[in-house]
C-alpha cells in the first residue's frame, strides 16, 4: 500500500463529496422532471376523455385541431328553432336554385305545389337532396366529379318520385294557371299488439352449486 493513501477510517474528501452531491441533485431533478411530464400527460388524457377530445401519439390533445364529423339533420326530427332555421334555408335553397333552374313544366304527370313546406314527405326529400349539394358542390369536399354525382344520384331520383303523379303532390297544382294544395290523408296503421314476453330461463341447480 502506498504511504500518501488515506487510511480506511480517513473521512472523505471534500471535492468527491460535493461532486458526488452534485450527481445526486442531477438525478433527483432528472425524476422529479420527468414525474411532473408524466402527471401533465395524465391530467391531459383525462380531461380529452372527460371532453371527448383525441389524443395524438404524444398525449397532446387534438381535439381544437380535428372537428368530429357531424351527422347531417333529419329534418323532420328537428323541432322548434332547430326546424324553422333549417327549413328556412332549405326554403332560400328552393326558391333561389331548384325551382328556376330545375322545376320544368307542370303537368298532370308531373304536379308540383307552391306550399311544399306543407308536406312533409316533400320536406324530408327536397333537405336530404339539399344536403347533398351542400357537400357535393363544396370544391373542398367533392372533386370534380360532385356536380356530376349530385345530378345522377340525388337530384334526378328525388324529382322524379316528387313529382310522380302518385307522389306527395299529387293532390296539387297540374296547372300553373290554378294553384291548388291538398294534403293527401295519412294511411291507417294498426298499433302492435302486446306481445309476450320470455321469462328469463332458470338457471340449472347443478351450475349454481358447482
Amino acid at each position: 500500500m502506498s504511504d500518501n493513501a488515506p487510511p480506511d477510517n480517513a473521512p472523505p474528501d471534500i471535492e468527491v463529496l460535493a461532486e458526488d452531491f452534485e450527481d445526486l441533485k442531477a438525478i433527483v431533478y432528472g425524476f422529479a422532471t420527468q414525474l411532473e411530464d408524466n402527471t401533465n400527460k395524465i391530467k391531459r388524457l383525462a380531461s380529452a376523455a372527460a371532453s371527448g377530445d383525441g389524443q395524438d401519439d404524444n398525449g397532446d390533445s387534438n381535439g381544437k385541431d380535428k372537428q368530429k364529423p357531424k351527422t347531417p339533420p333529419f329534418i323532420l326530427w328537428l323541432s322548434g328553432d332547430q326546424y324553422a332555421r333549417e327549413l328556412t334555408a332549405l326554403a332560400s335553397w328552393v326558391q333561389h336554385l331548384l325551382v328556376p333552374s330545375y322545376l320544368g313544366e307542370i303537368s298532370s304527370s308531373a304536379p308540383w305545389c307552391a306550399s311544399w313546406w306543407q308536406h312533409p314527405p316533400a320536406v324530408a326529400r327536397l333537405h336530404a337532396c339539399w344536403l347533398a349539394w351542400q357537400e357535393l358542390t363544396n370544391a373542398e369536399t367533392c372533386g370534380l366529379t360532385g356536380p356530376s354525382v349530385w345530378h345522377r344520384d340525388h337530384l334526378d331520383p328525388m324529382l322524379s318520385q316528387l313529382r310522380a303523379a302518385d307522389g306527395p303532390f299529387a293532390g296539387c297544382m297540374t296547372n300553373p294557371d290554378r294553384p291548388q294544395h291538398t294534403m293527401l290523408p295519412v294511411p291507417p296503421v294498426t298499433p302492435l299488439p302486446p306481445l309476450p314476453v320470455a321469462e328469463p330461463a332458470e338457471t340449472d341447480q347443478a351450475e349454481v352449486t358447482a
